[in-house]
């Protein structure tokens, strides 16, 4: 399938070399991507022990570039793409940027809140509604965190 037919593919190959980039810094290997009108507008890996900051999360680095880089912190219209399912602080995260669309492609057992441990984005005292497209290169996204992580453990 060539990328002009699968635009999600595209786009989570792009967050994947983001998700590279934050391995390369010893950092949880996830990587987010976002896009507006077929633009990418933001785009962000994990940061939280370069910036010793628990909130430097691939999800909410890219929002911040975004907002940025449109000059308005909601990001209508927006599509995430991003290499892992998002907690909670990322859902919510997202709710305020008004992201319309989240595409990721792992889902987090432990901690995801999309698909996993709650769905998040479904609570009924939200005032925005995120669409969820799920599993999209799933398989790569997975091996990326599972190959950090056996590294990390020394089981390699």
């Amino acid at each position: 399938m060539n990328n002009e037919a699968n635009p999600h593919e595209l786009f989570m190959r792009l967050a994947l070399k983001q998700a590279a980039i934050a391995a390369s810094r010893g950092e949880v290997p996830i990587g987010t991507v976002i896009v507006r009108n077929g633009t990418l507008i933001g785009q962000a890996h994990n940061q939280v022990e370069m910036l010793k900051d628990p909130t430097a999360h691939a999800e909410i680095v890219a929002i911040r570039a975004s907002a940025r880089a449109i000059g308005n912190y909601r990001l209508v219209g927006s599509t995430m793409y991003v290499t892992i399912e998002p907690c909670l602080m990322c859902v919510g995260a997202m709710v305020h940027a008004r992201v319309g669309t989240v595409v990721f492609g792992a889902a987090e057992p432990k901690a995801g809140a999309i698909v996993s441990s709650c769905r998040a984005h479904e609570l009924p005292s939200l005032n925005h509604c995120i669409e969820v497209v799920g599993g999209v290169l799933e398989e790569e996204c997975r091996a990326v965190i599972q190959e950090f992580f056996k590294t990390r453990r020394g089981q390699v």
